[in-house]
């Protein structure tokens, strides 16, 4: 099997997270930077870390890095691409790109260029000026910072946080890769108990779950890789079928509830598409009622920011009385995820430690608040 240069791309503030997770995966030789995760592999790891990587956005192949201050530059190191040892005559291009810090700062000329060059490069192999592009998808980024073009191409086809058990979803929901990373950080695991009073469609408590069960979060999706001629289908296959080996035989219970009812029915649903209804207790109720008689639990949640929920006193008396939720739990901890500006005061409690997450192109923390730790665990 071939080397590849590959890129996990992450949200901001959990690019450390991903490269546990790759670390966990057996990878040894991995570089964290702004924003990605930069590690090499084969064709089988290029389908095994898009089947398991909770907190990754996408799993890309790296294909070229050059200088480039003109578009003759841009022009020149992307011809110089063997993209046609890639991409089959009927291969769909399709050309995103970025650009910061950079001479060339139009990024829809950068892509017209990227994707002219790509198609010169085919013409060594085809012997043709026109390409259908009716056959698999191949989306290649342009990406430049500071004069530094680096060209990739993207393997998930869409974005790693569309499991596919989410049908339905809440007014703002939390991307499935957020919510993951937000478990992952608290170090929750079973048998602790674990709630999320501000459930919403349920993300939270359905990640937990598959983390609890060790479900990879890309069994139930396909991707675009899976398409290309490079990646055998027996390699995915194999890659499905450790996976399922590896699912764990546990017990353990996760409640979620939330004010609204209409939201429940959709996190109802959620949570039996993907597979671990039977592990969380769903239930209408208000923040203010929630208790329970468990020692050293969890409580992760995600509340409004502001925008997300009528007037912002309403809000406000939303995280007064989540904190006097905690108040009531003194074996617990929690963990909230928020961009409200007055989090900790509202709550009534600063937190032991906060960490800066991009939620989209929100700035939020994470506040963590740690009780005591259970002797058996």
């Amino acid at each position: 099997m071939a080397l590849y240069t590959i890129i996990a791309t992450a949200a901001f503030g959990l690019e450390s997270v991903v490269a546990q997770e790759l670390r966990h995966l057996g990878f040894t030789d991995v570089h964290v930077q702004n924003g990605r995760v930069i590690f090499t592999g084969n064709e089988k790891d290029i389908a095994r870390c898009n089947i398991w990587l909770r907190t990754a956005d996408r799993i890309l192949i790296k294909v070229a890095e050059f200088t480039a201050t003109d578009f003759d530059e841009l022009f020149e190191g992307t011809v110089s691409v063997p993209w046609e040892e890639m991409i089959p005559a009927d291969g769909t291009m399709h050309v995103v790109g970025k650009s910061v810090k950079s001479k060339l700062a139009s990024v829809k000329d950068c892509q017209a260029i990227v994707k002219k060059a790509v198609i010169e490069g085919m013409k060594r192999k085809y012997n043709t000026t026109w390409f259908p592009e009716t056959g698999p998808l191949y989306r290649i980024e342009v990406s430049l910072l500071k004069d530094s073009a680096t060209l990739t191409i993207d393997t998930a086809g869409t974005g790693l946080y569309r499991r596919g058990y989410r049908e339905k979803a809440g007014k703002a929901p939390l991307r499935e890769t957020i919510a993951a990373g937000l478990i992952l950080l608290s170090h929750w695991a079973p048998p602790r108990i674990l709630a999320d009073p501000l459930c919403g469609s349920g993300t939270i408590p359905i990640e937990a779950a598959l983390i609890a069960k060790n479900i990879a979060p890309g069994l139930m999706r396909k991707f675009a890789a899976e398409e290309w001629s490079i990646i055998p289908p027996h390699v995915w296959d194999e890659v499905r079928e450790e996976a399922y080996g590896v699912i764990h035989n546990v017990e353990f219970r996760i409640l979620a509830s939330d004010v609204d009812g209409e939201v429940l029915k959709k996190a109802r649903n959620n949570a039996l598409r993907s597979g671990v209804g039977e592990y969380i207790s769903f239930q209408k109720m208000a923040v203010e009622e929630f208790r329970s008689r468990k020692k050293y639990g969890c409580i992760i949640c995600n509340p409004p920011y502001g925008e997300r929920m009528g007037t912002l006193k309403k809000v406000e008396e939303l995280y007064r009385q989540l904190g006097k939720v905690f108040a009531t739990l003194d074996t617990w901890s929690f963990f909230v995820l928020s961009a409200h500006p007055n989090c900790e005061k509202l709550l009534g409690r600063t937190s032991d430690k906060k960490r800066k997450l991009f939620n989209g192109p929100l700035e939020c923390f994470y506040y963590q608040y740690f009780g005591p730790r259970p002797k058996n665990l």
